[in-house]
């Protein structure tokens, strides 16, 4: 990174490990020029590669003057990864699809079909989800000529991006508002859920959009959420699909009254059932599932309580304080910002919290369904010199074998640089 990140700002923007011990990381940096470029490292027996600019990329910025920002990573298997994000073009921000196919980069291109929606200029990717080599599906918004965000929806099959369409019954929903996908997790090639919220001036409704055998369904409002809400805004965040028709997702809510809070909804062979309340919790932040009605979810409260919530045979338990993060951020201010499950009971969370000045990450397992003491991610006190610090992304490719990375305050500089930590 030191080679690449010339003016000492830099992040890991998301990490996917399909296995473990086989981990893959994006992220961005600063170029000599100012321009944001894409950056990406794989963790192979236990050892990270040299960081190096995504091949496939530098067509989206061949002057490297502008940005390019890889938002969202999956991998299918090693070498195996397709990424999605946003880049600056002639003054347009258009959104972008790129593939990894056997550790090869293909080359970057737009998301196909968002050229003629994104008439405004303002597009990016916020999320993809890859099931096997050349079958992903991924998710973003454009802006229309009306100066609407609106959400769109696309898929790779056989490694062949086909043309992304707004979201199915979007105008149903928004009424010619704005509308915004976060989230997409998929089972298998072609069976996978989005999520996002849909703005109704003045309320904003949380929904759920399905892909079934390769098709987009329409989207729907989440069953049971204008009813927490009582009619105020609301939106989901996260979404997990351990099996095809078979997720679970959480996001947050606002009522007339002011009230803040945090909910969670699961989706029983194709039907998605009624929200419910996270009693205490106000921030759904990430959310994995094992298997098919076994999931965790993470975020926080209005105390700013690092928090996590289980999903134990389809039943949601009482949302927890994530142990020992009350003596790393001395009662003060923490919050789970990444949760990866792979397998029902084992599962690792990530975040951050805050101590007078002093800022820092932790990370914490789940083994046999208990959640033990988190501690401060290990060797970053030595990076951070008394800066602050971001964990943004953490993954498990089995139970006790996960990396995440983020970003790290660099001593004596104005920036950051990137970090990654493995479990083993």
């Amino acid at each position: 990174m030191a080679a690449l990140n010339k003016l000492v700002d830099a992040t890991v923007t998301s990490v996917s490990c399909p296995a473990a011990a086989s981990c893959t990381a994006v992220g961005v940096y600063t170029n000599e020029l100012g321009g944001l470029e894409a950056f990406v490292t794989r963790l192979v027996n236990g050892n990270w590669s040299t960081a190096v600019e995504i091949p496939g990329t530098l067509a989206l910025d061949p002057q490297g003057t502008h940005t390019v920002d890889p938002y969202s990573l999956s991998c299918s298997s090693a070498g195996n990864c397709g990424i999605t994000g946003s880049y600056w073009e002639a003054g347009k921000i258009q959104a972008f699809v790129d593939s990894e196919v056997n550790g090869k980069w293909r080359k970057a291109i737009d998301v196909p079909g968002t050229d003629a929606l994104n008439q405004y200029g303002d597009a990016g990717g916020s999320s993809i989800s890859c099931t096997a080599p050349g079958n992903c599906s991924a998710v973003g918004e454009y802006t229309n000529s009306s100066e609407h965000s609106e959400a769109f929806v696309v898929s790779e099959v056989n490694g062949t991006w086909r043309t992304a369409v707004e979201v199915p019954g979007s105008a149903a929903l928004n009424h010619g508002n704005n509308g915004s996908v976060d989230a997409v997790s998929c089972a298998s090639p072609g069976n996978c859920s989005a999520v996002g919220s849909m703005d109704t001036a003045p309320m904003g409704i949380a929904f759920a959009v399905n892909e079934v055998n390769g098709g987009w369904q329409t989207a729907i409002q989440v069953p049971g959420v204008s009813t927490i809400d009582q009619g105020g805004m609301a939106v989901v965040t996260s979404v997990s699909c351990a099996g095809a028709g078979n997720c679970s997702a959480g996001g947050n809510y606002s009522d007339t009254h002011g009230g803040l809070g945090a909910f969670v909804v699961t989706e029983v062979n194709g039907i998605w059932q009624t929200a419910i309340k996270v009693p205490g919790m106000t921030d759904v932040n990430s959310m994995s599932c094992a298997s098919a009605g076994n999931c965790s979810a993470g975020g926080s409260n209005y105390s700013q309580t690092a928090l996590v919530v289980n999903e134990v045979n389809g039943i949601w338990h009482a949302a927890i304080q994530v142990p020992g993060t009350a003596t790393l951020d001395h009662g003060q201010n923490a919050l789970v910002t990444s949760v990866s499950c792979p397998s029902a009971g084992n599962c690792a969370a990530g975040g951050n919290y805050w101590y007078g000045a002093t800022a820092g990450s932790f990370v914490v397992d789940e083994v046999n369904g208990t959640w033990h003491t988190a501690i401060q991610v290990p060797g970053l006190a030595a990076l951070q010199q008394g800066s602050g610090a971001s964990l943004n992304s953490l993954s498990c490719g089995a139970p006790g074998r996960c990396s995440a990375g983020g970003n790290v305050g660099y001593y004596g500089y104005y920036g950051s640089q990137p970090f990654v930590v493995s479990e083993k």
